[in-house]
């Protein structure tokens, strides 16, 4: 059985908190573990990181970015292996963990570009022969916190973009699936990234107590649910430290009536059902405007919903796979429960749903609900599985309302032919990310993710030039060399005149 462990200054050090097991979630086997490391191993790893620090911060951005390109082409020419890594202990589609690999190698991309990103200003002659340039610093020792969902591309959101900036990086993966993070710093390491530079450390709660509490790291990255992303944030800023905490989402898609229905429709199995739900992009709330908009849209969901084809994740033909854990799926079932008895229509329920030959797997149908409302469990709450909810809306200015007034502020997208309605929406509505006849409207690696409301802590998005701000401090120098100006002793404020 494999095993997975930390990775401190290249070489493997077993975690001092126990283990865990790590299931396939097509079969329910028990397939690897992984050993947790407490507060012991985290300082060990902060140790290394420091230690590393003088020489990577003081190597040049031109050869930190010759590691990123050399990293890129490590990271293409291994995108099966990576994908199937990720496949086999998260339970996504091949397809979907391909994906999921190449968004990632994008931001890798974007860090190749690093000398000119950090690249400041320099005016000359603010005062009489007195210059003034800026520059932006490494802050030193960093961690990121990820996510069982995205294994490979939310540390890749991260760990490149710190490390290319001038930092040394600590990683906390997700215990439910270390096999794509572990070869993805495996290949950083193959690229020549100096060993301590990167660090990873396996672990639960004792790993991140540590991590918000070490006095040494300077800032702290995390993806995940809203009420850890907040504990996150309160306990490391307490501490002293730069975060960003990325949390829940409830997004929705509204479908105006002069909509492309099929194409809606297409949008909203993709974003509703792939990865069975396990994204915070997912649109788990489709928003029709009127009632004959809405009957229509249910009309052509209900055969497609039923029709999902739902196998292993190296079943070609699968659209969508297993959830992640036995405890998520009953979790998923429990909200699927709930929003019956709070009176919605489940006018498609996956709960029955059974594969052949992968009867102990985490599988669970598609399953779509009609007639929910504001007030119901299914709608406030964030579901994470494949479960569609339908919220009916009287007019735009109704839909429109709704969604600002819901507490998540990540994702939302909106269907139409007409221009004015894109434009208002797209202006007004009170959410980060926003998509024009787009389902999943994830920025690309050269702009910046990141919700709104409780659905982002810190202020600060993801990768793009987010990240450089985020992982470098800005000092600004004003110089003046003897020039024999004797303008003797200044007690008032400096002005330039």
């Amino acid at each position: 059985m494999t095993s997975y462990h930390s990775i401190i200054n290249g070489k493997t050090v077993v975690g001092d908190k126990g283990s865990q097991a790590i299931f396939n979630p097509a079969t329910g086997e028990e397939i690897a573990e992984v050993s947790l490391a407490g507060a012991a191993v985290v300082g060990e790893a902060v140790a290394a990181a420091e230690a590393a620090l003088p020489a990577w911060a003081a190597t040049p951005p031109l050869k930190r970015a010759r590691v990123m390109f050399k990293y890129k082409e490590l990271l293409e020419a291994n995108l099966d292996a990576l994908a199937e890594a990720i496949s086999t202990q998260h339970g996504k589609t091949l397809e979907d963990a391909r994906g999921e690999v190449i968004r990632g190698i994008e931001v890798v991309e974007f860090a190749c570009g690093i000398p000119h990103l950090l690249r400041g200003d320099y005016t000359r002659n603010v005062g009489p022969a007195i210059d003034s340039y800026s520059d932006r610093q490494p802050l030193g020792v960093v961690a990121g916190i990820t996510p069982f969902n995205f294994p490979a591309m939310v540390p890749m959101w991260m760990f490149p973009m710190a490390v290319a900036c001038g930092n040394t990086f600590i990683l906390k993966p997700s215990e439910r699936d270390p096999a794509a993070p572990q070869l993805a710093l495996e290949l950083l390491a193959a690229a020549g990234l100096p060993e301590g530079v990167v660090n990873l450390v396996n672990g639960g709660k004792a790993a991140v107590d540590a991590l918000l509490k070490h006095p040494t790291i300077k800032a702290v990255s995390f993806v995940g649910s809203t009420p850890i992303a907040e504990y996150v944030y309160q306990t490391g800023t307490a501490h002293g430290k730069r975060v960003q905490a990325l949390g829940g989402a409830k997004n929705h898609m509204v479908i105006m009536p002069d909509a492309d229905m099929d194409q809606a429709v297409d949008a909203l199995m993709g974003a509703g059902y792939g990865s069975a739900g396990e994204r915070c992009m997912a649109i788990s709330v489709a928003v029709p405007v009127g009632q004959e908009t809405a009957d229509r849209l249910v009309d052509k969901l209900i055969p497609k919903v039923e029709a999902l084809k739902i196998g292993a994740w190296n079943d070609p033909d699968a659209e969508m796979g297993p959830l992640v854990t036995a405890q998520h799926k009953e979790k998923v079932l429990g909200y699927i429960d709930k929003g019956v008895a709070e009176g919605a229509k489940l006018r498609v329920d996956g709960r029955g749903f059974s594969l052949q030959g992968y009867e102990n797997g985490y599988f669970i149908g598609g399953s779509l609900f009609d007639h929910v409302t504001t007030d119901m469990t299914i709608y406030r709450e964030e579901i994470f599985g494949p479960v569609l909810s339908v919220v009916r809306a009287d007019d735009y200015a109704q839909a429109a309302a709704m969604i600002n007034a819901h507490e998540y502020g990540n994702g939302t997208a909106i269907f139409t032919r007409d221009g004015d309605a894109a434009r208002n929406f797209a202006d007004s509505i009170e959410i980060g990310m926003v998509g024009v006849n787009v389902p999943i409207p994830v920025p690309v690696a050269y702009h910046s993710f990141g919700g709104w409301k409780r659905s982002s802590f810190g202020g600060h998005g993801a990768y793009g030039m987010e990240a450089v701000r985020f992982y470098t401090r800005l000092k600004t120098i004003t110089a003046r060399w003897p020039t024999g100006i004797r303008d003797g002793a200044q007690f008032n404020f400096p002005l330039n005149n």
